[in-house]
């Protein structure tokens, strides 16, 4: 039973629905998990991640080419969605979120003013995923969503990992924000992704 999709009634004006769906290319070793879509007014692209103040994209350009703008198109503004779609299929990275419906309290995109409402069957999520390692979740909300769903009692630190078994055994790692209010220069968060990446065999190997 596949059981991804959000259950409240649409007619709750006070819940919002995840606006996309799961991206879990064949063969994924990796699986991203933030929390939920900032409003899509926030929105550059129909993409996780599509806002273009979050450093996201610049975090993973830098870690996997070296440069921070290898997904983003300056004069427009926004994100190359293309290129990220392929660069991301053939890296075997997934993308999907913590909760599939929330109550957002305050007009932003802040996850302080999310209220989660009901999270990700993530055993249905990753059913489809036999090749899956590395759950990367990003930021505290989404790690303790994360972390409930679960049932694990310590949720890893920053830059830490804690061992998991879902329809197989497998690695949480916890990531931080790439949102620019977390307080921790760039370069750390590049070098914190990189790790995992790494630790999974993907850097070395950029398609």
């Amino acid at each position: 039973m596949n059981t991804i999709t959000s259950t409240p009634s649409p007619h709750d004006i006070s819940v919002e629905l995840h606006p996309l769906q799961p991206f879990l290319p064949p063969g994924a070793r990796v699986l991203m998990l933030g929390s939920f879509p900032p409003q899509a007014k926030r929105w550059c692209m129909p993409f996780f991640y599509p806002n273009y103040n979050n450093d996201h994209w610049r975090i993973v350009g830098a870690a996997f080419y070296g440069d921070r703008n290898h997904f983003v198109d300056t004069a427009r503004r926004c994100f190359r969605l293309d290129l990220i779609k392929a660069f991301a299929t053939q890296a075997g990275i997934g993308y999907y979120d913590t909760a599939t419906a929330v109550r957002r309290l305050r007009d932003n995109a802040s996850d302080h003013f999310l209220q989660v409402v009901t999270p990700t069957d993530i055993m249905a999520l990753t059913a489809p995923l036999a090749e899956l390692r590395v759950i990367g979740v990003t930021g505290q909300l989404a790690t303790s969503t994360l972390c409930a769903t679960l049932g694990i009692d310590t949720p890893p630190a920053v830059g830490e990992s804690v061992v998991t078994h879902l329809h197989h055994q497998l690695l949480v790692w916890r990531l931080p924000s790439s949102s620019r209010a977390y307080p921790l220069a760039f370069d750390r968060k590049v070098e914190a992704y990189a790790t995992m990446f790494r630790a999974v065999g993907l850097l070395g190997n950029t398609p």
